[in-house]
């Protein structure tokens, strides 16, 4: 009987209930009818847009190829795995026509929205005139879009590397890097994630990601994890042991420190405060430069800046993106000033698809709809306004640790004891599954896979935060 009034109550398009359409009222009083209402499903926003039928194979053949034909590696969330076949701004569709509302954004990618027509607009116009060359001739999709990037980042980064994804844009700032400086030794952060190559993987620093190869010449400093970290929030204390990496693991020359500001794949770790300043000194006094991995962080997701690298009041040596960059098109990039780019004049440097004129067209249209749409703004109104209903939750929930990150990157770490901080892992895996048969998809990360990540397009709104916290409010309170 719950089965069938669940499919009903999410099948209706109604609107949802007054406390998602008032922006005049408060968090707490939004929390608190969601308490008077706690045996009630909640509703899912009102969405104007019926998808394409969909005449494809079904989730049960799509997972028996996938069986068959490929990696075993390859692994999906959920008992029964969502086959997504549509995409409409905020919201997917599964093969029954279902809506779902993304709270995942295909980690951290779809930042415009699914299939917005302007990117889709840019997209097929390009196509139409030339899908590829290669940058060996002209073209002015690549220079637009460069033109357009740079203008985006402060100080002397200009020079413009187009990769097709960040693993790739982290190994070439780190090659560049130890060409520019001659140094060897890389400075990263335990808890980090920067990749599955060579040099990624080794500047990578959880288990659960690294294989049994030759990673070397990376050091791993301790986490500035506000949370779980040795010193809280007093993020000099943690650059201490850079500067201790550097005296007593190397000698005394580095190549470069690269680390995200607010660490995706780690569980939504936002760096203790003074943290990046202190480390960046340390670092260039050490003839090294500083890498900032924005490929999670950037393009307006934290809402109060434009880049993650910006809340420390920081300005890197070179940048690395990829995931919002081009909405879901393969794209990544690296940015540095003119006199680190030059190292790549000593030899040849190519990427055959870096540039391609169709992704760089995507990329273009990303960052006009980001200013034409007000997407960091928005970013930055609805996050602080879901960050807060979920800190209201936390209140309710003991099963909430902690709740951090900022703008529309957002974790919310479970735990079965707070003092200890003990993981709840299968907790999270129960809460997940339920919030996706209510219409909720949701992501995962933290080296013990007990981080909820949240990180929706950004043209997410203040119905879909009331939805994903009542969502997750009614999950939790069927523990």
């Amino acid at each position: 009987m719950k089965s069938v009034l669940m499919r009903r109550a999410l099948s209706e398009s109604r609107h949802f209930r007054s406390c998602g359409r008032s922006y005049s009222r408060s968090a707490d009083a939004c929390a608190a009818a969601a308490d008077d209402s706690a045996n009630t499903l909640p509703k899912m926003p009102a969405f104007r847009y019926t998808p394409p039928p969909y005449t494809g194979p079904s989730a049960a053949d799509i997972s028996a190829k996938r069986k068959e034909f490929l990696s075993p590696s390859m692994f999906h969330f959920y008992n029964k795995p969502v086959n997504v076949v549509h995409g409409k701004m905020q919201y997917l569709f599964d093969e029954n026509g279902r809506r779902y509302l993304d709270a995942f954004g295909g980690i951290a990618t779809v930042c415009c929205g699914h299939c917005h027509p302007d990117v889709v607009k840019a997209i097929v116009k390009q196509t139409q005139n030339l899908q590829h060359s290669t940058i060996l001739y002209l073209n002015h999709a690549i220079t637009d879009f460069a033109e357009a990037l740079a203008s985006k980042l402060p100080g002397d980064l200009k020079v413009v590397f187009f990769t097709n994804s960040g693993t790739e844009a982290n190994e070439l700032a780190m090659m560049m890097a130890r060409l520019y400086t001659g140094s060897h030794d890389i400075i990263s952060l335990r808890n980090a994630y920067h990749g599955n190559a060579a040099a990624t993987m080794g500047a990578t620093a959880q288990s659960n990601w690294k294989y049994n190869v030759i990673q070397s010449g990376v050091h791993h400093a301790i986490n500035p994890d506000p949370y779980r970290g040795l010193f809280g929030s007093d993020g000099e204390k943690y650059a201490h042991d850079v500067e201790d990496l550097i005296q007593f693991g190397t000698s005394g020359h580095v190549a470069a420190f690269i680390s995200e500001a607010i660490q995706g794949v780690g569980g939504i770790v936002e760096l203790a405060p003074g943290y990046l300043p202190a480390v960046y000194s340390s670092i260039r006094k050490a003839g090294g430069l500083c890498i900032a991995d924005e490929v999670q962080s950037g393009f307006a997701r934290t809402g109060s800046h434009f880049w993650g690298f910006e809340t420390q009041h920081v300005v890197p040596d070179i940048v690395t993106m990829a995931k919002g960059i081009g909405n879901g098109i393969p794209l990544g990039a690296v940015v540095t000033t003119p006199k680190v780019a030059e190292v790549l004049t000593r030899r040849s440097y190519f990427n055959t698809f870096g540039g391609n004129p169709v992704c760089t067209a995507a990329g273009l249209a990303v960052l006009q709809v980001i200013e034409r749409e007000n997407l960091q703004e928005n970013a930055n109104i609805v996050g602080s306004y879901l960050k807060q209903r979920l800190i209201s939750l936390k209140d309710k929930h003991e099963i909430i640790g902690d709740v951090r990150g900022r703008g529309l990157m957002l974790g919310v770490e479970l735990v079965t004891d707070r003092q200890l901080k003990t993981p709840a892992k299968a907790e999270i895996l129960q809460v997940m599954e339920q919030m996706k048969d209510m219409g909720v998809l949701i992501g995962k990360g933290g080296f013990y896979g007990n981080v909820f990540r949240i990180t929706p397009p950004l043209c997410f709104n203040r119905e879909d935060a009331d939805y994903l916290v009542d969502v997750m409010d009614y999950a939790m309170s069927k523990l």
